[in-house]
């Protein structure tokens, strides 16, 4: 860490100069993160998904829905809808009796890109 002198008069513009730069660091690499994550969560939940004809597995995509400068909001989704998806992963019950069984494939991918996000997110901010 390079060292800087300053004024004593100019300490806190040079603290808060400091901790924009820490910031802005931060932030720019979370972002970056988020985005690897969701990347790696797609694949996850493809290579998972039930593949009767493959159509719904290959479906699967990922979209910014909103980035500023301090945040950014990414969601893994399925254009063929949350209906299917919600039957597959959970099961149903059959027309003529009995159920069809669940085949989880979204719940283990969210629960894995949690604990890697937070494990990023630590590990950023202490590299800072």
């Amino acid at each position: 860490m390079k060292m800087k002198k300053t004024n004593i008069n100019d300490l806190a513009k040079a603290v808060m100069s400091e901790l924009e730069n820490y910031k802005n660091k931060t932030t720019e690499n979370i972002k970056k993160t988020v985005i690897e994550i969701s990347d790696e969560t797609r694949k996850d939940i493809k290579a998972n998904a039930p593949k009767k004809t493959g159509k719904y597995a290959k479906g699967w995509k990922k979209k910014i829905v909103k980035e500023t400068g301090d945040s950014i909001a990414v969601t893994v989704y399925t254009p063929s809808g949350y209906r299917l998806s919600h039957l597959l992963e959970y099961g149903h019950a059959k027309r003529n009796g009995g159920r069809v069984k669940a085949m989880p494939h979204i719940k283990p991918a969210e629960e894995e890109a949690i604990k890697k996000l937070e494990k990023e997110i630590i590990k950023n901010l202490q590299d800072g």
